[in-house]
């Protein structure tokens, strides 16, 4: 019979995987605490129409990359989430989470997307995502870049670099919209299918296109930067100047629209040199009109996420090492009355606050000792018949010099401790 592979796409974390991912995620956690954001857990199943409605539904992400399929039971059509916003607005709606007034919130785990597998983009991938939600800007968007560079800092990253645009209000890309249109109907023969097909229907995302062949044209399209109101032009500066003054620094990148149709204003992506195509490691932006576009209550909000396979990789590449998970104790045991005592001092030194792995499966001494020094463990609790009558263990140390010597369980857990200082 063959083997069951995981879906493509779709990879395991082994364990000798995951401790960068606990060092990353206890990194993050203390990263958000200290600016105030709360931790908020949705589904990974949502109705269809809620990503419908938030994201477009002429963008790649529903077109093409959206795992949708007929609930058996109602009839429903379900997806697993492709991204979190849309998601964290809708509970936010659902629970009136703004009722006493905005909110800092934060989440992380999977995400789906039917792409293709290659460095960087997998089908279940994981993401961070923050949500500042009722705050206008320009003052909360600023604080989301600073954030960012100093997460970098924390992760010990570097040739990260920001990169912003405004898409202003409605009223300005709609104008926008009107020039971007006639631009494009005049190079029209220079136009990929894909670029035909969003000509009328979506005629900003022309602008994302990674198609080589489609550079030339993007890079001479009208400036979306020449109709913005006032307004949007006098919270973009507001913003470049918040960012000035705290030191970060970034370019503004007048092609950048991002992927989703629910951003408005200022919108950012933080990328680096390091991935190949798959640059961008956090993105985010301004999204005022998605309360109301999913049924809520008109309410200002901005948020960005961040790809955690990507980060990893780029901590990997950076040489960051991720602190031993080696127990701090092994315990050996041979013997039916050690067996018992070995339980016994297993526990007893886990209630001092120790890792310990008690051996099972048998085996003979040399084999246990020998699994004892692969298990990385500073100390091996070593537990015969002799050691259970008097009530004591035999610690031997495996990393370093020392005699083996009996001690009372409380005194090897102890020494265990000390010996971690």
């Amino acid at each position: 019979m063959q083997a069951i592979q995981a879906v493509r796409g779709m990879n395991d974390v082994l364990p000798d995987q995951t401790p960068m991912w606990e060092c990353f995620e206890q990194t993050v956690r203390e990263w958000l605490r200290g600016y105030g954001y709360r931790n908020i857990r949705m589904p990974v199943l949502e109705k269809t129409d809620l990503f419908v409605r938030s994201i477009g539904e002429v963008t790649d992400i529903v077109e093409k990359e959206m795992y949708t399929f007929v609930d058996q039971l109602n009839g429903d059509s379900l997806t697993l989430r492709p991204e979190g916003t849309a998601s964290c607005v809708r509970a936010a709606i659902q629970h009136n989470l703004l009722y006493a007034g905005p909110c800092r919130v934060f989440y992380w785990g999977p995400m789906f997307r039917h792409e293709r597998p290659q460095k960087g983009r997998f089908r279940q991938f994981h993401q961070v995502g923050v949500e500042a939600l009722g705050f206008k800007g320009p003052d909360v968007d600023a604080e989301h870049m600073i954030m960012g560079a100093r997460l970098w800092k924390d992760l010990g990253l570097d040739d990260i670099r920001l990169e912003i645009n405004s898409l202003g209000s409605s009223e300005s890309r709609a104008r926008y919209r009107s020039r971007l249109v006639e631009y494009l109907e005049a190079r029209d023969d220079e136009l990929d299918a894909d670029s035909r097909r969003r000509l009328h229907s979506n005629p900003l995302r022309v602008l994302d296109s990674k198609n080589p062949a489609m550079q030339d044209v993007v890079k001479q399209a009208p400036r979306l930067a020449d109709d913005l109101d006032d307004e949007s032009l006098a919270g973009f500066e507001h913003l470049q100047s918040l960012l000035r003054a705290a030191g970060v620094g970034f370019t503004i990148n007048p092609r950048l629209v991002r992927g989703l149709d629910y951003y408005n204003d200022a919108v950012y992506e933080w990328t680096t040199t390091k991935l190949g195509a798959q640059g961008t490691v956090c993105a985010g932006g301004r999204y005022d009109g998605l309360f109301e576009q999913i049924g809520g209550k008109p309410s200002a909000a901005c948020g960005f996420a961040m790809g955690i396979e990507r980060l990893l990789a780029l901590m990997e590449d950076a040489g960051r090492v991720a602190p031993s998970t080696a127990p701090d104790a092994y315990v050996v045991h041979v013997g039916d009355s050690a067996t018992q005592h070995a339980w016994k001092a297993a526990e007893a030194m886990r209630g001092a606050q120790l890792a310990v792995v008690l051996h099972c499966g048998g085996g003979s001494f040399k084999s246990q000792m020998k699994r004892a020094d692969g298990s990385g463990a500073r100390f091996a609790v070593i537990i015969g018949d002799d050691e259970a009558q008097a009530g004591v263990v035999s610690l031997k140390p495996l990393r370093e010099t020392g005699q083996q010597q009996k001690l009372s369980i409380e005194q090897a857990a102890e020494q265990i401790r000390s010996a971690a200082r």
